[in-house]
């Protein structure tokens, strides 16, 4: 039995073989990244933060152990379920879709570790970010948070095998129609299984176009998790702070 998904980012995440996939994810890096980005942005203590796409709520239960107040929201409903054990008088889940506003107001939106570009129509990427600009309060920044093209393209590993937890998850990778593609198969418990990641390959002049046409203000740039300037062909990052 082949079980395969088109709509990805609606399934792929609600597996528990998505999280499986990507349990090695780097915390320490993680948390490294919010205590230089919340000192940056020097958000005011016990300081509202809307955390777009949360998954699991890695990011948003350590924001919330800095004694920020912080909202963690995902497509996911098995991800937010999950996450739901972690709330506390500072901390809470809900499902929500990213491209409608959340309707309060927030000193920071995150949307971090390339949680954008999924969608099928286009115009969502337009309507995420006029969402982030709508949930902001008067000195609120937003933040995208996204993989730079440049260098991702030209360090594409096209195939390999990664296995987790006795699952060979065999991956391909490739660019089609300014999409970024990831082609996942793995067989278990006599199953085989097929997923497919779509991401559009979006470059910095992309990200400024539809900033501009979302009436928000790029202030800065960054090309990692320690806050590095930014280069085209060499940064791993492409970290965007903007209100």
């Amino acid at each position: 039995m082949t079980k395969n998904t088109t709509q990805w980012y609606a399934s792929w995440f609600d597996t528990p073989y998505y999280h499986i996939l990507y349990k090695d994810r780097d915390h320490e890096e993680a948390q490294v990244f919010m205590d230089n980005l919340t000192n940056y942005l020097n958000l005011p203590e016990h300081g509202k933060i809307l955390d777009l796409a949360c998954g699991k709520g890695r990011h948003s239960l350590y924001l919330s152990s800095l004694g920020y107040d912080v909202t963690g929201v995902d497509l996911s409903e098995n991800s937010i379920a999950y996450a739901k054990q972690f709330e506390k008088d500072n901390l809470h889940f809900e499902v929500h879709d990213m491209c409608k506003p959340y309707d309060k107001k927030f000193d920071a939106v995150f949307n971090l570790f390339t949680s954008f570009g999924y969608f099928k129509n286009e115009a969502d990427n337009l309507r995420t970010i006029e969402a982030i600009h709508a949930d902001l309060n008067e000195y609120g920044f937003g933040v995208i948070d996204f993989m730079n093209i440049d260098f991702v393209l030209n360090n594409l590993v096209p195939e390999d095998i990664k296995t987790v937890e006795g699952i060979d998850f065999h991956q391909k990778r490739y660019v089609k129609d300014g999409y970024l593609y990831k082609d996942i198969s793995f067989k278990d418990k006599g199953e085989t299984f097929s997923y497919q990641e779509r991401v559009k390959a979006f470059t910095l002049k992309d990200f400024e176009q539809l900033f501009e046409q979302a009436g928000v203000y790029l202030l800065d740039i960054f090309g990692d998790y320690k806050l590095n300037k930014f280069h085209k062909n060499t940064s791993e990052r492409l970290i965007m702070v903007f209100k």
